[in-house]
C-alpha cells in the first residue's frame, strides 16, 4: 500500500488527484488552484470536480468571475475519503491495538523508518523494533509463537512487508548511545505501538 498517496492509489488518476488535494484543503479553493495542486490541467479539475459537486461530495460556490469548491465533510462518501486521506494514523491505531494481545508482552514495540515518517510508499516496508522483556528467553516458545502471530496479522493490515529486528532490554541502552545505525532515529522519530520509548531505557540504566 502506498501511505503517502493512499486515496490516489485506490482511485487512480485525476479524481483521485482531486480527491488528495481536497481533503488535505478545508477552506474552499478555485478550480484553478486545485488543478495546480493537483498536476492536472484546469479543464480537467473543472470536469472532475463538475462530477463530485453532482454526486454531493463536494460543494461548490460561485464568487463573482469564479467558482470555489471544496469537500463537504458532512457528505457520507467525502468522510469515507477522509477516513483513507488517513490511513496511516488508522493503521497505527490498529498495529498498537495488536500489539497489546502480545504474550509475554514485549517492553516495547515501536516503529520506525519511512513508515514512521509516513513516506512508505507500495515498495516500502514496515519496519519494527521489538524490545524483549529481560524475564523473557530469546528462545522462549510462547514469546517467539506471539511475536510470530503479531507479524503475520500486522502483514495482512498493513499491506506491506513487516521487518522485525528484536533485541532485548539488556541491550537497548549502549545501542541507542550509539552514534551510527538507524538507533538514534529510532529514538527520536519511532512511534511506540506499546511500552516504552527508547530514551526511557537510557534514563533508568
Amino acid at each position: 500500500m502506498d501511505y503517502v498517496r493512499p486515496i490516489e492509489t485506490l482511485i487512480p488518476g485525476v479524481q483521485g488527484r482531486i480527491l488528495t488535494v481536497l481533503t488535505r484543503n478545508e477552506s474552499e479553493m478555485t478550480i484553478r488552484a486545485v488543478a495546480r495542486l493537483a498536476g492536472v490541467s484546469p479543464q480537467q479539475a473543472s470536469v472532475v470536480t463538475a462530477e463530485l459537486v453532482n454526486l454531493g461530495i463536494v460543494s461548490r460556490r460561485e464568487a463573482g468571475s469564479s467558482a470555489l469548491v471544496c469537500l463537504d465533510r458532512e457528505n457520507e462518501a467525502a468522510r469515507i475519503v477522509l477516513t483513507l486521506a488517513r490511513l496511516l494514523e488508522s493503521v497505527i491505531g490498529r498495529l498498537s491495538e495488536l500489539a497489546t494481545d502480545i504474550s509475554p508482552a514485549p517492553e516495547s514495540l515501536i516503529v520506525f523508518g519511512s513508515f514512521a515518517r509516513g513516506e512508505t510508499t507500495s515498495t516500502g516496508d514496515l519496519d519494527v523494533l521489538v524490545v524483549r522483556a529481560k524475564e523473557v528467553a530469546a528462545n522462549d516458545n510462547e514469546w517467539i509463537d506471539a511475536l510470530g502471530v503479531w507479524e503475520r496479522t500486522a502483514r495482512r493490515v498493513v499491506g506491506n512487508p513487516v521487518n522485525m529486528m528484536v533485541v532485548s532490554a539488556d541491550e537497548v541502552p549502549a545501542l541507542v548511545r550509539r552514534h551510527s545505525g538507524p538507533w538514534r532515529a529510532i529514538a527520536n522519530e519511532g512511534v511506540v505501538l506499546v511500552g516504552r520509548p527508547l530514551t526511557a531505557f537510557t534514563r533508568v540504566a
